[in-house]
């Protein structure tokens, strides 16, 4: 189930790039968000009276989701989006932010206690050396400002410590409550920016409505679900590393809808992305050293 569970989180986080990108055709990023989490929230709404999650239990399991979620959505998909708005190429966006299991395996082993052998440091370092060849052909220099550069980087920020936070602080929440809460939480941060920054400015067609509806049903809610799942149920450097591989989804499906053959380069990427994730995620029963730490 947990590699089911892992391949729809991959192809769905993949294909929300180009996803996205179609969205901000008709709308700046924080009016975009601010749409996407309403139409979120009203989504949620029947499916919540029908479930009757388990709400946060008091003031202080409260404030962990409320910071997980920000730290999640408002900060990481706020700043990713801001980013491509002021102007940063994708390819250089999706190496920089797929670099998380690079510093989740440091944050992991300093201060979680997760004990990684060396093939797993290898797989770490050879993932994010293919993704970087995935995407060269897209990367140009003369495209990164300081604010776009800075955005990304706190994109970056926000997911690893976002996926973290909620590991660390929120080991029982129910999955369902949590999303509603994180959605307000998000929505709140994010509509008076969309008002004041931006006009709320909306080009109203159906692509935008077809771009929020795939990221709403199939990204907010239920991609980032299964990404704290499988967090719960491994350890969380061998789950992140599944960040290497969206970028790969990316790039077949731009050649599937719009003709865009990946190069030999990008061909020899997909195939060190594919061993370093294999590396990372392995989990042999004789190397009881590697072993999640729950």
């Amino acid at each position: 189930m947990d590699a089911l569970l892992a391949w729809y989180f991959v192809s769905v986080w993949g294909s929300g790039y180009l996803a996205t990108k179609v969205g901000l055709r008709y709308a700046p990023p924080f009016t975009f968000l601010t749409l996407r989490y309403a139409l979120g929230l009203a989504l949620m709404a029947p499916l919540l009276l029908v479930l009757r999650p388990r709400w946060p239990a008091g003031p202080r399991e409260l404030g962990h989701v409320v910071v997980a979620g920000l730290l999640m959505h408002a900060v990481q998909l706020g700043a990713s989006h801001y980013a491509q708005y002021l102007g940063m190429s994708a390819g250089i966006a999706a190496l920089i932010i797929s670099s998380q299991p690079l510093f989740t395996a440091l944050i992991a082993s300093r201060w979680l206690g997760e004990r990684l052998v060396a093939r797993q440091w290898a797989g770490v370092m050879i993932g994010l050396a293919g993704v970087a060849l995935v995407v060269w052909h897209k990367i140009d220099v003369r495209e990164i400002g300081f604010g776009s550069l800075l955005a990304t980087v706190i994109a970056l920020a926000g997911v690893t410590a976002g996926t973290l936070y909620q590991r660390v602080f929120c080991p029982s929440v129910d999955l369902y409550g949590a999303t509603c809460v994180q959605f307000v939480a998000t929505l709140a941060t994010l509509a008076p920016l969309a008002v004041v920054v931006e006009g709320f400015r909306v080009h109203w067609a159906w692509q935008l409505g077809a771009s929020l509806a795939y990221l709403v049903v199939l990204s907010s809610i239920l991609a980032v679900n299964v990404l704290h799942t499988l967090m719960r149920h491994g350890q969380a450097t061998r789950v992140t590393s599944m960040m290497y591989l969206p970028p790969l989804i990316a790039v077949a499906l731009e050649y599937a809808l719009f003709g865009v053959a990946p190069g030999v380069l990008a061909g020899i990427g997909i195939a060190v992305t594919c061993l370093g994730v294999a590396l990372t995620a392995w989990h042999s029963t004789r190397a009881p050293s590697a072993a999640a730490v729950d």
